[in-house]
């Protein structure tokens, strides 16, 4: 019994280190940081649109943050964007930084993606893009009618994908969704010093291994 109090203590106080260390330290380097110069909010149909991508788990095979040069060159050679800074999040709560890449890092995918027929088209199907993606399809996103009626944005699939004698138009919760992402564009300049205080970490890490 006389032991239990010792082993207590020292487990609430190795939470407590790592909860200062992890949590409360981070979190005041970074809160009164401005949005980066440049970074525009979220429109409200943007805003929506991130709804449904936290709705359809997209976070569990997506990241929203290329790494720097100085951890690898592969997220740059592949296209992804330079490494964002604390300042280019300052509208996400919560972020959605994820931590697999099943598929390629978004935070960007506006600026390389623009067109939303094709993320309609992506979503719909992404086979009728990529025939090798393993991406599942969101048909529920979408409804098929026999005819478009005025107001409606059809999604342009190839004859293979086209159901027969009928049409596939966007629900809202695609048009939105779409939004979102063509709104991920994080190509202006990094916030002042904020490369500083991103690599912190990773480089005292790096010069305890030494």
């Amino acid at each position: 019994m006389n032991r239990l109090i010792p082993i207590f203590v020292g487990a609430i106080a190795i939470l407590a280190f790592a909860t200062l260390m992890l949590v409360v330290i981070p979190g005041a380097q970074i809160r009164d940081q401005a949005p980066a110069p440049g970074l525009a909010d979220y429109t409200p149909q943007q805003l929506a649109g991130r709804q449904q991508y936290i709705n359809q788990g997209c976070v569990y095979c997506h990241s929203q943050q290329p790494r720097a040069a100085g951890q690898t060159l592969a997220d740059l050679s592949k296209g992804w964007g330079r490494a964002p800074t604390a300042a280019d999040f300052a509208h996400d709560r919560p972020h959605q930084l994820g931590t697999m890449r099943t598929g390629p890092d978004l935070l960007n995918v506006g600026a390389r993606l623009p067109s939303r027929d094709w993320h309609l088209t992506h979503l719909y199907q992404p086979r009728a893009i990529f025939d090798w993606s393993i991406m599942p399809a969101y048909p529920y996103l979408f409804e098929r009618k026999k005819h478009a009626a005025p107001g409606d944005v059809v999604v342009k699939l190839p004859p293979e994908f086209q159901p027969k004698g009928e049409v596939v138009v966007a629900r809202q919760e695609a048009l939105d969704l779409a939004a979102y992402l063509q709104g991920l564009n994080r190509t202006y300049p990094a916030a002042p010093a904020g490369d500083a205080v991103r690599d912190e970490g990773y480089a005292l890490s790096k010069g305890k291994q030494r």
